[in-house]
């Protein structure tokens, strides 16, 4: 159990009462050690200004801890700062009153400051302070599983082509719901689709849209909705051919044309899609980004690379800012992949790739589908803000 702390308002106050016996004092000296004789023995105390054995002060005090562990906050409640005035002597057989009354709260670090006070069966008041509590926050929930028992939807921009047709198959091969988003290649969406959908155990839906733009971001995921209720599962991978250029060549539409797609359409789709996953407590989100970020540079790559540079740092920082709301998100880094992709290389530029990899071989869309699954799986939890290089070994960290 943890304390509402929403629940709990200045001016609210606790209180129990206690009468003080020898067994009290005799379980105090057992538990701290001290058997200072002003507690214990009444013949040295008779000769001292009191005339009488004095109770422990914090003897009484410990009773504010009482008060506060199962009262006001209550369970949760982490004591961490007091200032007392022991104002009277207690003794022997006095009925202690101790009260707790919450003077302020302070929201965002879940603090109360509480005025502490003891009073005696003559309305004595034989201490007082101020004291200041931390109310704990119950541990997060661990969501194994979509809300209601559905499956899970996945939406994958870039559905159609070569690594999005391999997880999207992968994903519905898990169970989930996918959305098959797509460009130019109807023809290619709707096939994947209809496989997938021709399987019996999940559905799918092609849906056109170029989130390079925020009207087709806000149409892809309006479409996601209308259908299926939900997105749990956001990959974005969606990106352009990479049109290599040389400085002299380059012009910043080469680069922009990039950074609309991949980065501006990852951007787009992670705000329609974190409200209402940050409200379930449950999200994945998937970047696919690529070798060129952390491998040695490729020539003439640059529009292509800095654009999945800007990805990977947009996919850390948004680790950062939805993780406590249950939402991971990582990165995949593929090296070149046997997709249309890399169309434009050589045979022998790839032949050379392939055996400068020590696994000997590109990698392959299922290769890259393989980690997408893992990451949005409940094996990956406790995974976010990293990224998952499928790459054979060719650049290692």
């Amino acid at each position: 159990m943890f304390t509402d702390y929403a629940a709990i308002h200045v001016g609210d106050t606790r209180s129990l009462v206690r009468t003080i016996t020898e067994a009290d004092v005799r379980r105090f000296v057992e538990m701290t050690g001290d058997d200072n004789p002003l507690h214990v023995d009444p013949a040295y105390a008779e000769t001292t200004t009191f005339k009488d054995v004095v109770v422990h002060g914090m003897l009484g005090a410990s009773f504010l801890s009482t008060v506060i562990g199962t009262q006001l906050p209550g369970p949760g409640a982490l004591w961490i700062s007091q200032n007392t005035e022991f104002l009277l002597p207690v003794r022997l057989g006095d009925e202690l009153t101790v009260s707790v009354t919450v003077v302020a709260t302070h929201d965002r670090e879940r603090l109360l400051d509480l005025d502490t006070r003891i009073v005696n069966q003559n309305q004595q008041l034989v201490l007082s302070g101020q004291g200041r509590v931390k109310v704990l926050a119950p541990p997060r929930p661990v969501v194994e599983s979509a809300p209601d028992g559905r499956p899970r939807v996945a939406l994958v921009t870039g559905g159609a082509g070569g690594i999005g047709r391999a997880v999207c198959r992968r994903l519905a091969a898990d169970g989930h719901h996918v959305v098959v988003n797509y460009r130019s290649r109807a023809d290619r969406a709707a096939d994947i689709a209809a496989e997938i959908t021709a399987g019996g155990a999940v559905r799918a839906i092609a849906v056109r849209a170029d989130v390079g733009t925020d009207a087709g971001a806000r149409a892809l995921h309006e479409a996601a909705v209308g259908e299926f209720g939900a997105v749990d599962v956001l990959v974005n991978n969606a990106s352009p051919r990479i049109n290599p250029k040389p400085l002299a060549a380059l012009e910043w539409a080469d680069v922009q044309a990039q950074l609309d797609v991949q980065v501006r359409g990852a951007l787009a789709m992670t705000r329609a899609v974190a409200p209402a996953m940050g409200e379930r407590g449950w999200g994945r989100i998937v970047n696919v980004t690529s070798q060129v970020v952390d491998g040695p540079p490729s020539v003439t790559w640059t529009g292509y690379a800095m654009a999945k540079g800007a990805l990977a740092v947009f996919s850390r920082y948004m680790a950062a800012e939805l993780g406590p709301r249950g939402i991971t998100v990582n990165c995949v880094a593929p090296g070149m992949t046997e997709t249309a992709l890399i169309g434009d290389i050589s045979e022998k530029a790839q032949l050379m790739a392939a055996r400068q990899t020590p696994l000997r071989r590109l990698a392959t869309p299922g290769d890259v589908a393989a980690a997408v699954a893992w990451l949005v799986s409940d094996g990956a939890a406790f995974v976010t803000g990293d990224t998952v290089a499928v790459n054979g070994g060719s650049a290692m960290r």
